[in-house]
């Protein structure tokens, strides 16, 4: 029986990569990476190659159930050039995996549809923020059949996602997925932006994973990434803890470089934010770079840490490689 396999990678475009994907027919149904056969793509239509040498492999790495079509996976593919060597724009294969890192993303974003968020009139803009976040009634929330739509996807994929909430703007949202073992957890999600996109396409809807969509009052998204490895979660105590964010304080620049494009637009110190030229930490503070939550604090200083600096569109392979080589050092 045909099977299809849908094949994913990021491309070359800067700032930041954007998905692409196509359809492969097999024989049938791959039970592993390994098992799915390798292939290739034209480098020069995703700026990833020149015209007179165009073809760049695709190397599978992960798949999982397509929760969107009948007898098909999802395929997540790293980009190889031609000798099979890591291709320039694969962050993933530029970094050593590490299994003892656990990572939770909380993923921000902005359903938008003739240029402005959902919910916003088309001249001038809604009540001002407030009742919006984890909001109910058509007259606060709004896009909630596609946000469900999307969260049933990545579970039936089997996707580690833990929760969906309204945000803080109007037609603002936020999933939440868990993984163990750094780029697994990547992978994921990367998949989980990938059915977000063909989800949206269903209502004619744009995902924006812009840090600061609307000017103004308005709270821009992030994808703040909670972290913890055995010893943050196992050894802890207080000089510990604070020891690593001084590492973090160490770093801050080379963090923010890795941590997507028109970042400055949102961290300005306002609307939960630290400013982009400060670092702080804080014990339950929202407003700090690098956030220590209550239940850490309350347990010995065991637990995780959340980085509140990477925005929305920041690539999760490379805010991961960063986060890893502070811990590291």
């Amino acid at each position: 029986m045909a099977y299809k396999l849908e094949y994913l990678w990021l491309d070359g475009y800067k700032p930041e990569p954007n998905l692409r994907s196509k359809t492969k027919i097999v024989d049938s149904e791959p039970k592993s990476p390994e098992e799915c056969p390798g292939w290739n793509f034209d480098g020069s239509s995703t700026q990833q190659a020149e015209g007179h040498s165009s073809d760049c492999l695709l190397k599978p790495v992960r798949i999982v159930k397509d929760p969107l079509r009948k007898n098909a996976s999802l395929v997540m593919c790293e980009v190889l050039s031609p000798d099979g060597s890591v291709h320039p724009s694969n962050l993933r294969g530029s970094f050593e995996d590490d299994a003892d890192l656990w990572l939770g993303f909380e993923q921000e974003y902005t359903l938008t549809k003739d240029g402005k968020p959902l919910g916003f009139p088309k001249d001038g803009y809604p009540a001002p923020q407030g009742p919006y976040y984890c909001s109910v009634g058509i007259k606060n929330c709004v896009g909630r059949d596609l946000v469900e739509e999307h969260l049933d996807a990545c579970l039936e994929a089997g996707l580690s996602v833990t929760g969906i909430n309204a945000e803080v703007m109007k037609g603002q949202w936020e999933y939440q997925l868990f993984g163990k073992g750094a780029k697994k957890a990547c992978d994921d999600a990367w998949i989980a932006r990938y059915l977000l996109q063909r989800c949206a396409e269903k209502y004619d809807i744009v995902v924006e994973l812009h840090p600061k969509p609307v000017k103004g009052d308005w709270n821009g998204s992030g994808m703040h990434t909670n972290f913890s490895n055995t010893p943050i979660r196992e050894k802890g105590g207080e000089d510990f803890i604070k020891g690593i964010c001084e590492k973090f304080r160490s770093q801050h620049d080379s963090h923010i470089a890795s941590y997507g494009s028109d970042n400055d637009q949102r961290l300005t110190g306002l609307h939960e934010t630290q400013s982009i030229h400060k670092f702080s930490y804080g014990v339950s503070d929202r407003g700090s770079s690098i956030r220590i939550p209550i239940v850490t604090a309350q347990n010995g200083w065991k637990g995780y840490l959340e980085d509140r600096r990477p925005a929305s569109n920041a690539d999760p392979y490379k805010v991961t490689a960063r986060i890893l080589a502070t811990l590291r050092s």
